[in-house]
């Protein structure tokens, strides 16, 4: 049986390595790392900053990447920009060490794991 691939699957497939996946119906980075939001933050504005940065870093980006709908850059007050998705900024969990682990979720009943 031959497989003939479209130039549609063909796009897909190449848009998938680009953008975030959802696994389990959670957020991942391109990194394929769980993503999370922070309940003290307002609408594209980060306040998660020095030490609350060591511990939840936030996902970074550059205004030159593009994603799908529903995720924006916003600037943060270093001038780095940072990653939102609805709207929320993200941010990584530094006792994550590998794809699929979330021990952040819940930590504080602040922070979240992103629900796609």
């Amino acid at each position: 049986m031959k497989i003939h691939l479209t130039g549609a699957a063909v796009l897909c497939g190449a848009l998938a390595l680009l953008v975030p996946a959802a696994h389990a119906g959670m957020l991942k980075a391109k990194n394929d790392m769980t993503l999370y939001v922070f309940d003290k933050d307002k609408a594209g504005v980060s306040s998660c900053y020095d030490d609350c940065a060591k511990n939840w870093p936030p996902y970074l980006g550059k205004t030159s990447e593009k994603m799908t709908k529903d995720w924006t850059l916003a600037k943060r007050k270093d001038g780095q920009m940072q990653w939102s998705y609805d709207g929320k900024p993200l941010y990584f969990y530094k006792e994550d060490k590998k794809a699929g682990d979330k021990a952040g979720d819940g930590k504080g009943g602040i922070w979240h794991v992103v629900a796609e």
